[in-house]
């Protein structure tokens, strides 16, 4: 079971980290975010193995936003920086075992999370 968290309501420029917890091990998986907001489809956000830690951003977050994982937290984080309007969505972790060329497909994923709300808007 995943649970996201860490959402809410910030100004654009601002800042926010969002977490990703599970009730077991992250081993040997990958945990994805995704997004969607209204009206739209689900989109890939970022991902990252927990196991050798590599990484992959969506071309509309990349600069702005980080995913790493804590170990002994057993989470893992998406910290998002130089929040724009067009970020506001709600965003899902979830945790599968896709290969590298299908790590932003959310079909490669099978254990999803609740969503949490993200809002920028001044």
């Amino acid at each position: 079971q995943l649970q996201a968290s860490g959402g809410g309501l910030m100004q654009p420029g601002g800042s926010l980290r969002l977490a990703c917890t599970a009730s077991g091990t992250f081993s040997p998986y990958t945990v994805g975010w995704f997004r969607q907001a209204p009206g739209k489809e689900r989109e890939f956000v970022a991902s990252i193995r927990w196991s050798g830690g590599t990484t992959l951003y969506a071309d509309s977050v990349k600069g702005r936003f980080i995913v790493s994982r804590d170990y002994a937290k057993n989470t893992v984080y998406l910290q998002m920086s130089s929040l724009k309007t067009e970020d506001t969505a709600v965003y899902y972790c979830a945790a599968g075992r896709p290969i590298l060329s299908t790590m932003r497909f959310g079909r490669s994923y099978d254990y999803w999370g609740q969503g949490t709300q993200v809002t920028v808007s001044s």
